[in-house]
């Protein structure tokens, strides 16, 4: 047999209010917990004035440079007058007494060059005063011209050319140390040195006005007709 309940006996249509209810009452509860102030009445402790060990403070000044000190006076230089003119109290004597004659005539002194010492056998190349054939240059071409022959073996060979011949001119004109300086050959060279060695003496040359060995260098031709 079932039983039906009233429809205002049914608890479950308030449920949620009631659910609602209990959670507020719950927080309430909560709040007032953590809010809740609790003091205990024990005796106040007299601390008394704590003494402090700080050094007192000190008031600083503002630090004040003092002036630097004035420099030393500048000392003036003391400027002494100096006359123009000094008198000298010394007095010089001066002796007039030497006798000077008019007459006394002063030689000059002239400087002699000295004398430029030559060697007997010094032979010079070049010399004030050349060395002359007898009758110059001319008389020693038909000196040539007669006693030159020309050379059988060149005639033969065709050979023409010129000879120069080296020779020294001693300081009394003869001829000696004749040698050929530049040849042709076949036998002109030999001709040609023979022919100054007969030749007659030369006037020597001359060096300062004296006479000197004379190195001479004169060249001989030789030419087919």
């Amino acid at each position: 047999m079932e039983v039906k309940k009233t429809p205002g006996a049914d608890l479950t249509k308030k449920s949620g209010m009631f659910l609602n209810l209990g959670l507020a009452v719950a927080v309430g509860v909560t709040l007032a917990a953590f809010e809740w102030k609790s003091f205990d009445d024990g005796a106040l402790m007299d601390l008394g004035m704590a003494n402090d060990n700080f050094e007192e403070l000190l008031d600083i000044p503002i630090t004040e440079q003092p002036p630097p000190p004035p420099p030393p006076p500048v000392e003036q230089p003391i400027i002494q007058e100096i006359p123009d003119e000094v008198e000298i109290e010394e007095k010089i004597e001066v002796n007039f007494d030497v006798d000077v004659k008019e007459e006394t005539v002063i030689k000059e002194v002239v400087i002699a060059e000295a004398p430029v010492e030559e060697k007997a056998d010094e032979i010079f190349d070049v010399v004030e005063t050349q060395p002359q054939p007898p009758g110059g240059m001319s008389g020693w071409n038909q000196y040539l011209s007669k006693n030159l022959k020309y050379p059988t073996q060149a005639r033969r060979m065709g050979i023409e050319g010129t000879v120069i011949v080296v020779f020294v001119i001693n300081t009394d004109g003869s001829i000696q140390d004749v040698e050929v300086l530049r040849g042709i050959g076949g036998g002109c060279d030999e001709e040609a040195v023979e022919v100054v060695k007969n030749a007659p003496k030369w006037e020597p040359g001359k060096q300062r006005g004296r006479p000197v060995r004379t190195r001479m260098r004169l060249p001989i031709r030789f030419k087919l007709s």
